[in-house]
């Protein structure tokens, strides 16, 4: 019997063609999602790019240029002289308050500003039910042992603040505040006047960068005790 094969040829060549045919469409299947992905891989990375672009990805523009006291173009010479009339004026004012902020974290003393801003903010609750909430995160941020953000307090404040803490009233954090606000006033303000910064400001001229300054130590109402603030400005 003859071979099939040579009778019909055409069988060896069909299973030939198969064979090759599969081979040249499997790559072509995978081939597709791969093409698919590469545009949104490199939108990804173009994205990346764009954000390690922006400022706020760069740590040493960070607290670092607290010198910038100007960056509000609206603030004049003659509104920066009236900062340095008293500590009070200085507060009282949204461009004074923040170039203050932004000096005392130069400093890394920030915790006291924010302190004193988040009482103000804790006296103007709209009703009591607001008060126990707010309290209770403005003690544990500053005032308990080993709070996160704790300002320097004598012990007598800080018991009686926190024997407040059940029933807290509008006035609980008062004498907290005015303590605080004492040691910023004797202490920070009269170096914020002296500073390259606020001199700039009263020159209307950009601030030099200034230098961060470690604390050597917390000071306490004590150490300003019949001592009135230097608030000559150089």
């Amino acid at each position: 019997m003859e071979n099939p094969l040579l009778l019909f040829p055409q069988l060896n060549i069909s299973a030939s063609k198969d064979k090759p045919y599969y081979k040249v469409m499997k790559p072509a299947i995978k081939e597709e999602p791969n093409k698919a992905s590469k545009p949104g891989a490199k939108q990804k990375r173009n994205r990346l790019s764009l954000l390690l672009q922006k400022p706020e990805f760069h740590e040493s523009d960070h607290l670092g240029k607290a010198g910038n006291l100007t960056k509000a173009a609206s603030v004049s010479p003659e509104e920066a002289v009236k900062w340095g009339e008293s500590f009070d004026k200085l507060l009282s004012e949204k461009a004074g308050l923040d170039a203050f902020t932004k000096f005392l974290k130069t400093e890394f003393s920030e915790e006291n500003i924010e302190f004193w801003i988040a009482c103000e903010d804790y006296k103007k609750s709209k009703s009591a039910h607001d008060l126990l909430p707010k309290a209770k995160t403005i003690f544990e941020t500053f005032i308990q042992k080993d709070a996160p953000k704790e300002v320097n307090l004598d012990f007598h404040t800080k018991e009686v603040t926190s024997q407040s803490m059940g029933q807290p009233l509008r006035s609980t954090f008062d004498a907290a505040q005015s303590t605080v606000y004492r040691l910023m006033e004797q202490d920070s303000y009269p170096r914020f006047l002296r500073s390259a910064a606020y001199r700039g400001l009263l020159q209307g001229r950009p601030a030099a960068r200034a230098p961060l300054r470690r604390r050597s130590r917390s000071f306490t109402v004590s150490d300003f005790q019949g001592v009135r603030p230097d608030l000559t400005v150089w």
